[in-house]
Order: structure tokens, then sequence, then C-alpha cells
């Protein structure tokens, strides 16, 4: 389902700018340092990167602007195993996997097992988290469980945005873009500090447009277009042993609603499949698209002494959407998805820092309220009167943690980690779904009339508790080396199915009446736990011109939460539900190489992953017989092979610099969903971007020319399917007349797909004062 809530892109823009840094100097600094300095803060305090015994890509402000990454999407070509992209119908969900752990539904009920952070907030919604990038000072992505230190829903691993301060100096930043589909963007970032510099005020304005890379033939708007407005305000103190600073942030976004492209002729109309894959004739335009979204955290760092430092991390968020999706993408009401969502969280999390010579430590609690309401209907053609199956599903989340993690140093070289943490979730559902003929629900401003009893009408929760270990230990065999080998263990709580049909629920008990528990077990899905080990090295070669990271995992998942939604029947009529089922067990193992080579002028990067993935059982019910599936199903959103690879070369020109950027960065055949599918699973494919840029001799300007994806390769990221399967192999069925496809929802038949961006080409100016 979609779920376009842009609280992600928002803080992101906004705290992009809270260090309203500029593109010349984070250019300038990412330039200067070497590789086996770069500080991260993976776990919770500031190291270097050689030293972290965990796998980590972290990619500078200069990486990122060299390449002209427009989204965080594009993180995704340089970090091995790791697979961002948007989610189906969506401009501004994000679909995170890595090391074959994640989750691609997003609708309220199900989490993300990938964890979004913003400077240490965890946002515990994956909507709008496709963010737009600008001169962040990094991003870490970390792969493997990071159930300690971040906890809550990290199983497969977690991506941060960390920001830097503002500056004791004054600063003006104007930027602007222009490029190819009329990429529009303007981006003014000021700040300055007051009287002595202990207080220091910054703010940012964006406007972010584009034009669609295609069109919508029945509508006639623009399809996967933007149109954004955001802005950020920060206030910082810098005092003695004392840092605080307090943001807020507001973001409209009104781009148009994203329409599928048909992989198959319509099976009723008989609608030829366009040429264009970024067209489409989807004819649902209510409720009008439509994203708002804010919100205010407290970041506040004190050192009570040499050894001690406490940390306070508070923030709210809020985000109301409105989504016309059209499944089937035609003019006809066949399986149309208007949606609502509406999110808010507040956390609270606080930090007790240890430095003590050999010993290092950190002591944690964290609380998180959140509720995520989802409503959508679902509108299907028969051939009495339209039925529309309305669903309700507002989940709440109460979860509270206590951590801690320590690292000792033995000797010199030789050092000891190990930590925990204790986690108390309880979720909580109230679910509701109606049908209604004549029309659509009321919710939706449809004329439709109540028909029969509610399929759903629950309310329960559940509480989930669990403790995560994690363990290290590190030997450093010379300076700027690092041999490590680690467990973790990452967790995921379970919940409620928001779409699933309570009248379905089986009797167990035989009496001929469906109870709260039976209707509580048939909606519910357990936890899902991972165990990881990993061996690794990291070091500076070659007199610090080469620096290397090598790891080798292993992944042992157990009941792995699927959801999936189905064509089904609900009290004797033709819907769709939701279909959940902990599969049982899957097993991850790999490698993965990054290397970065600094030859003076001549920069080489490049990174390879390979990962086995596969489900070791997975059962299902077919004639509601348990089968275990295992042999044919796989992994999705999980590709054997990723890589890239990258040459910059930089030049002296006049007193000012030019730098030349190429690269290429590879995935192999990716699966869309566990069940295999030739028209949705993209196969291997390739992507080549290059830039050129000049920076002016004193800072004070930069002139840059982008291409990415510069050989238009058109590749899918993302799909819906309700065509008729085997229960078993998943094999699309056809009818033995006509050979042609059986639609398994509506008549039209839904197969479409989404794809990635084509080719762009496009120029940034920035000034700066």
């Amino acid at each position: 389902m979609r779920t376009t809530a842009l609280l992600c892109r928002a803080s992101l823009i906004a705290s992009a700018f809270a260090g309203l840094s500029t593109p010349a100097l984070a250019q300038e600094e990412g330039a200067s340092e070497a590789d086996d300095a770069i500080i991260v803060t993976a776990r919770r305090r500031e190291e270097n990167l050689t030293d972290v015994p965990i796998a980590i890509t972290s990619l500078s402000a200069d990486q990122l602007e060299r390449t002209g990454a427009i989204d965080i999407t594009a993180v995704a070509e340089q970090a091995p195993n790791v697979t961002l992209e948007a989610s189906r119908a969506t401009n501004s969900t994000l679909t995170a996997f890595i090391r074959g752990v994640g989750q691609q539904d997003p609708v309220s009920g199900f989490e993300q097992g990938v964890g979004i952070y913003l400077d240490d907030v965890y946002l515990n919604r994956p909507q709008a988290a496709v963010v737009d990038i600008y001169d962040v000072q990094r991003i870490e992505v970390l792969r493997g469980p990071q159930g300690t230190l971040y906890g809550r829903n990290t199983v497969g691993g977690a991506v941060k945005y960390v920001t830097r301060k503002i500056d004791n100096d004054p600063r003006l930043s104007l930027r602007g873009t222009y490029g190819t589909y009329n990429q529009a963007d303007g981006v003014i970032t000021a700040s300055t500090p007051v009287g002595d510099g202990t207080l220091r005020l910054g703010g940012s304005l964006a406007r972010l447009s584009r034009g669609g890379f295609g069109d919508n033939l029945t509508t006639g708007r623009e399809n996967y277009n933007k149109d954004i407005w955001a802005g950020r305000g920060t206030v910082e103190v810098h005092g003695n042993g004392i840092f605080a600073r307090l943001s807020g942030d507001y973001t409209h976004d009104k781009s148009n609603e994203r329409g599928g492209h048909r992989l198959i002729p319509s099976q009723f109309t008989g609608a030829p499949v366009l040429s264009n894959v970024y067209d489409s004739r989807g004819g649902l335009v209510s409720p009008t698209q439509d994203v708002k979204a804010w919100g205010t955290s407290l970041f506040i760092e004190g050192e009570l002494n040499d050894t001690l430092t406490v940390r306070s991390i508070t923030a709210y968020r809020k985000d109301d959407s409105a989504s016309p999706i059209d499944f089937d993408a035609l003019a006809s009401t066949d399986v149309d998805v208007p949606g609502i969502y509406k999110n808010s969280q507040t956390s609270q999390e606080l930090q007790l820092l240890i430095n003590s010579g050999r010993f290092n430590g950190l002591i944690g609690a964290y609380y998180l309220n959140a509720k995520a309401l989802t409503q959508f209907d679902v509108r299907l053609f028969t051939t009495l009167a339209g039925l529309t199956a309305f669903t309700s599903a507002d989940i709440g989340t109460d979860t509270l943690a206590g951590f801690a993690d320590f690292t000792y140093d033995l000797t010199d070289q030789l050092s000891l980690s190990v930590g925990g943490r204790y986690t108390w979730d309880e979720r909580s559902a109230t679910i509701l779904r109606q049908n209604y003929l004549g029309g659509g629900s009321p919710v939706f401003g449809g004329a439709g009339v109540a028909f029969g009893a509610p399929g759903t009408n629950f309310r329960g929760k559940s509480t989930f508790k669990k403790f995560t270990p994690r363990g290290s230990i590190s030997f450093k065999p010379a300076e700027g080396h690092n041999l490590y080998a680690s467990y973790s263990q990452g967790f995921k709580g379970g919940g409620f199915d928001p779409r699933g049909a309570g009248v379905n629920a089986p009797d167990l008990d035989g009496n001929g009446v469906r109870s709260d528990a039976e209707i509580a077990a048939f909606l519910s899905f357990k936890p899902e736990k991972v165990d990881s080990y990993e061996i690794g090295y990291k070091g500076s070669l070659l007199d610090r011109k080469l620096f290397v990271a090598l790891a080798a995992f292993r992944m042992d998942y157990t009941d792995v939460q699927i959801p999936g939604s189905v064509a089904c029947t609900v009290s004797g009529l033709p819907s769709f539900c939701g279909v959940v089922s902990n599969a049982g067990k899957a097993r991850m193992q790999g490698v993965e190489f990054e290397a970065r080579a600094n030859l003076g002028a001549l920069t080489l990067s490049g990174s390879l992953g390979y990962i086995d993935a596969k489900f070791q059982k997975y059962i299902t019910n077919i004639a509601s017989v348990p089968t275990d599936v295992a042999a044919f199903r796989k992994v999705q959103n999980t590709p054997a092979w990723t890589g890239n690879a990258q040459a910059s070369y930089r030049a002296e020109l006049g007193e000012g610099s030019l730098t030349a950027t190429a690269g290429v960065s590879f995935k192999s055949t990716t699966y869309q969903f566990e069940v295999p599918n030739p028209y949705l699973d993209q196969g291997a494919y390739q992507l080549v971007d290059a830039s050129l840029i000049y920076t002016a001799p004193d800072k004070r300007w930069t002139l840059g020319v982008y291409g990415k994806n510069l050989f238009d390769v058109k590749y899918k990221t993302s799909g819906y399917n309700f065509m008729a399967g085997n229960a078993t192999t998943g094999v699309l069925l056809t009818n033995p007349v006509t050979g042609a496809l059986i639609p398994a929802l509506g008549r039209e038949g839904t197969l479409t797909a989404f794809y990635g961006n084509p080719r762009q080409v496009f120029v940034t100016a920035t000034v700066n004062f």
C-alpha cells in the first residue's frame, strides 16, 4: 500500500542545512581526510572508522557531491549488499534491505527491518525516507544487526544521517540546480553567531521541483514528478562543556500521484502495453495527493567531568498524507485504492557515556510512543454494483528499552567489547473492515451503502520482550590495522495484520463461534530474530595510500515476517486481504569488500558484495495444510552480487580546481517478492554516472555538471501482482483455451511495475558568502 508522508524527507532536507556548511568546504575537508582517520559514530561515540568492529560504509559530503547523488537511494550504489528503493506506488516511502533483511510493506502494523536514524533520532516509520541529499556531513550505513545500541527494528542494519554543527562565523549559501525534465531546485541557507558565539542561529528554505519522467494518459498529469517546499530553523548553544540543539522543520509535498506501468494487456478491455515505461493510465485522482509533515527535536550533551558525559535526545514527529493508488493502472474502477495515512511519534533517549583510558562505555534508556493510522478503500468492479472493501487500521506502539555497551582495551593491541539491550514492546491494534455496495466508503466521500456485518471488528494488544546481546574482539597487529570477530543479535517485535479478515479465522475449538482469542491468533504474527556472526579486517596499506575493508558474515534468521496482500473471499464476496506468515528460517552468508586508493590527484574506490541468501524453511497453508515451499521461494530485494567502481581526478585549473568523476554500479538479478515472477523480477543491470565540478580559487563558488544513468537503463524497482498462480510453485496460471494469464482480483488483471530514474543531466551552481 502507498504511504507517502514526507517526514523523513523533511528531516534530512532540514537537518542537512543545520550545519550550514558549504559544498566547497565539505569537498576540501573530504579531500584532505585520510581514510583510516574518518570519524564515525556507529557505537554512539566518535571513533576512527578503522577501530570499529562493524562493517560500515561511510560516505562524506565530498563523496556524495562528486557522484551527484540525488536522493538516498543512491547510497545503495556504493554500499555492498544494500538495497534502497522507492516503495512501489510511492514517491518517497523507502524500501530498505541490508544483507537480505528488510521490509517492503510500509502500511501501519508492519515495521522496517532497517533502522533509519537522523542524528541519533530513530524514525519509526519508513514513509518519505527517499530523501534528497544535500551537504550533510556524512551518511553511515551499518550492516548487520545493531540490536544493542540502536535496538528497535535494526535486525538488518541501520542508515544514519549525520549533520554538522553550526559554524562560529556568519554564512550565507545560495544553491541552484537546473536539468533535464525541467528539474529546478533552489536552496537558501544562512547562519550566524550571536554575541560571542555561545548562541548560534541557522535556517534554510528549499524548493525542489521536476517535471515527470512520463505522463498519465488518462488524467493528463505528469507521472514521477516532484513538487516540494521545505524549511527549517535551528538554535544551538555552544557552551563550556555543553552543547544543545533545538530544531524544527516543516515540509509540504504536492507531487502528483505515481502511477504504475502495466506489463500485460488488460484482460477485459484489451488495452495494449504502453511503449514508455514511465507512462500510466490510472484514472483514480481522489483524494488529491498531498503530504504535510513537521517535527521538532532537542539534543543536549553535557560533560560532567573528564570521564562522564550525559546526553538527552527528545523528538516529536507528525505527518498526514492522502494518496490515490490505481493498482491496475487503467481508467476504469477495477482495483482502485484511495488511502489516508496519519503517523506521529514521541521519543526520549538518555545516555551516559564513560571514557576512562582503556575503558569506554555507554549506558542508556529509550522510550517511544507511536501511532499509525491507515485507512483505505479497495474498489472492485462487479456485475451488479461497485464493491468496496474499506479498512481502517489504527496501530499503537509503546516501547521501553535499557541498554549498555562497554569496550575494554586489554592491551594496546587487543580489545574486548560486550553489550546488551532489553526491550519491552507493546503493540495495540483497532482494525475495522466493512464492505460497501454502490460506491466508495463515506471516509473517502463515497455514496456506498454498508453491506453485511464487518469482515473484521477487532481490538487487542500484545506485548513482546527480548534481550539482545552483542560481543566482539579486536586485534590491531599494527597502527592502522584491525582484525575483528563479532556476534550480534537483532529482534523485531510482532504485531497484527491491518488487512486481515477476522471472519476468515479458523474455528479452532469447533464450537461454531469465532472467539476474540481465535481472531487475535489469526491476525497476529510473531517477532523475528537474527543471529549474526562476522569476521573482518580494516586497514591502511602502502603508506596510507590504500584503505581496505573486508568482512565475511553469516546470519541465521528465524520467524521471518512476510506480509502480503492477495485476492480473497470475505463473507462470500471477492476482496483484498492481508496474509502474514512467519515463514520459518532463512540463512544469509556472504562477503563484502571495500577499497579506496589515494594516488595523488587520482582517487580510485570501489566495493563488491556477495550474498547467498536462501530460505531453509518456509511454511504456508495450502488447502489448509501447512506446507514447506522453501524450494520455490527467494529472498526479496537481495541480489546475489552488488558492486561499484569509481575514479576521480582532480586537476589544478588556474588557482581553482577541476574534479572529474566517473563510476559504474551493478546488481545481479533481483526478486521483487518471495515468489519469483518473470514479469516483475529485474535482471542484472549496470548504471553509469559522471560529473565535472569546478571550484573557484577562493572557494566562494562552485559549478558542476552531472550525468546520472547515462546509458538510460530501464530497471524495475518494485511492482504489484494480482494474477493467479500455483500455490506451491508460484508459477502464473493461464487460461487453457486462450493462453492468457488469469486475474486473481478484478477483471482486468493487475501486473504493474515501477522503475528507477531514467538518464538525468543537470547543472548545479553554489555561491557562498
